[in-house]
């Protein structure tokens, strides 16, 4: 597993080519759907806080971004100095604890080994109020290097996932950015109670 160190150095070297500048369309859409502005929302391995930046600045003042490389938070932090300080989290997902209302998956699960993912989707559900949301885009097809990123394809998000959630939203995202046009799958999956 590519651990603190090895995230650390890519921001540094600005190795991140997962980073697309902004908040992704699909999220970004989602997000203005929303009317409950008070809702608590995560955004695990949130890098350079793309989508904590427009949630905020949306009126979603109930935002935390969570992130272990201290380099990714330190240059979110750079570009959004009035973002609440004690909303930023320098911590292993797996680590943490609390509850939300919403998650925001954008990137950081392909990020993982897969012998993690299971993990993943029980650290999720842990972390999501009964009903809570998971929102957000996957690869849906395999890279032809070994990452990170990982891909995946949907009959592997749907046995990890089911046993946790309901499947609200599980297609190809129609707006993704060009280069990932046909290859994201854009997923609303909602707490199950399990």
């Amino acid at each position: 597993m590519p651990d603190r160190q090895y995230w650390n150095e890519r921001y540094f070297a600005k190795q991140t080519g997962w980073d697309i500048g902004h908040v992704s369309t699909p999220i970004k859409e989602y997000f203005d759907k929303v009317t409950d502005k008070s809702i608590k929302i995560l955004i695990p391995g949130s890098g350079k806080g793309w989508e904590a930046e427009y949630l905020y600045n949306s009126g979603f003042r109930n935002v935390y971004i969570l992130d272990y490389s201290e380099n990714a938070i330190k240059e979110f932090k750079v570009r959004c100095p009035w973002f609440p300080t004690e909303q930023i989290i320098i911590e292993d997902f797996f680590d943490h604890f609390n509850k939300y209302d919403l998650i925001v998956e954008q990137t950081f699960f392909s990020s993982l080994l897969r012998p993690l993912r299971i993990q993943y989707a029980k650290q999720i559900c842990n972390l999501l109020i009964d009903s809570g949301k998971l929102v957000g885009l996957l690869f849906n097809h395999e890279f032809e290097f070994t990452g990170p990123p990982f891909g995946g394809t949907s009959e592997e998000y749907m046995e990890l996932f089911k046993p946790y959630f309901d499947f609200l939203v599980f297609e190809t995202a129609r707006n993704s950015i060009v280069p990932r046009m046909g290859r994201e799958l854009f997923i609303v999956f909602q707490r199950n109670g399990s």
